[in-house]
């Protein structure tokens, strides 16, 4: 595969000039970075974007309006932590969460702790969901859990599929939606059957939602409705919400308080931790209501790109899903990665519109293909199928062979 080795699974790059002595690779990207960042017109702007006074003057702007900042800091996991967890629990209708500095650290102690009760190791999980692309093997090396491929399809695992599994498994890992299987969630039904089917083998059910703030649109369901068919849910604060960082467990009360001290060994207790969990408050009342629009966006965006790839020409394309499950989805161009990054550089620059803010990359199947995942948010809405289907148009004339 090739990828940018500054990227990580956010899409925001380390700053090479914090590292110093920036290899020309690392030039180029920190000069795209700037270049995407100073776009007039763009689909998302992420916080993640901003420099360091923008985001600290945005959270001390926004901060009063979730919370009393007269009141204490946070030390260990208390105050401001503490009524963010509750906020959570709530609205997953869990009895209790655990705030976590990451969702890795979360999703590896809630698998270690059901493990522990079911006496089963074994965790049934796509091969392409987070664990297993993103975590450098952590399942196995840190938390000595052992993946069970639970399928080898590019979507979720059938309800059969789980039934079928020749291996018994403690707990079955759904991410919902899968990112790289294009941002896929199961349709209603199909979630209900496969989870079902996993508690008929005696497993328990673990969703990885890291986005399910995103999927209530998709299923037509609240996300109460969506975390009970889960004995434990992950949710992240950094994606959807546009937090600073953070995660959250939710789940059975005794089972959360095995998390926290796990999450003491694994060294995530944490001294304070407002500025995350503020932020996090901020994302609940500011972005979370506005998901289903989004998602909505995302809908003309995807369709409105597909129709400006046909009116440039361009002999094959994809655009995955067709019908976006979330706010995000898959481009796919017959193009070297390296010629579509300059394109939509250059466009940027010529123009000040980035339709394609993220760097381009050749997962290496099929050959020949590059790939880029394209985000929708609040900085969309003011953009027509026209809009789209143009500033696509434009980009393609930006590609050179």
């Amino acid at each position: 595969m090739t990828t940018n080795t500054l990227m990580d699974k956010t899409g925001i790059a380390d700053s090479p000039s914090a590292a110093g002595g920036a290899s020309p690779a690392e030039q180029t990207e920190a000069r795209r970075q700037r270049i995407m960042r100073e776009a007039k017109r763009v689909l998302a702007r992420p916080s993640a974007t901003m420099s360091l006074h923008e985001r600290l003057t945005s959270l001390i702007e926004q901060a009063p309006a979730v919370y009393d900042l007269s009141s204490s800091p946070d030390i260990y996991g208390d105050g401001v932590v503490a009524d963010l967890e509750k906020r959570v629990a709530e609205l997953l209708g869990k009895e209790d969460a655990a705030f976590f500095p990451t969702g890795t650290m979360a999703q590896q102690v809630a698998l270690r702790c059901w493990a522990e009760r079911t006496g089963n190791k074994q965790v049934a999980l796509h091969p392409l969901s987070h664990p297993e692309v993103f975590e450098a093997n952590a399942f196995r090396k840190v938390s000595n859990l052992h993946p069970v491929r639970a399928t080898g399809a590019p979507r979720h695992p059938t309800a059969e599929e789980i039934r079928e599994l020749p291996e018994q498994f403690g707990a079955l890992m759904l991410e919902l939606p899968m990112r790289d299987a294009g941002y896929l969630l199961p349709t209603w039904e199909e979630l209900v059957a496969v989870t079902h089917a996993a508690r008929e083998r005696d497993a328990i059910v673990h969703f990885d939602g890291a986005r399910l703030w995103e999927c209530t649109a998709h299923f037509g369901r609240s996300l109460e409705e969506i975390a009970a068919l889960a004995d434990t849910v992950y949710v992240s604060f950094y994606k959807s919400l546009d937090g600073l960082s953070g995660a959250a467990l939710a789940g059975p009360r005794s089972l959360i308080a095995e998390t926290r001290i796990w999450r003491h060994r694994y060294g995530g207790r944490v001294f304070q931790q407002f500025p995350a969990a503020l932020a996090a408050l901020i994302g609940l009342d500011r972005e979370l209501p506005r998901l289903p629009e989004y998602v909505a966006q995302t809908h003309m965006v995807a369709s409105a790109m597909a129709d400006g790839f046909r009116a440039a020409g361009l002999g094959w394309f994809k655009v995955l899903p067709e019908k976006p499950h979330t706010l995000q989805f898959q481009a796919w161009l017959p193009f070297p990665a390296e010629s579509l990054v300059r394109a939509a550089t250059r466009q940027a620059e010529a123009t000040g519109v980035a339709v394609f803010q993220m760097p381009w990359w050749e997962p290496g199947v099929p050959p020949g293909m590059a790939l880029t995942e394209v985000t929708v948010g609040a900085a969309s809405l003011d953009w027509t199928a026209g809009d789209v289907r143009d500033a696509v148009v434009d980009f393609v004339r930006h590609i050179e062979p």
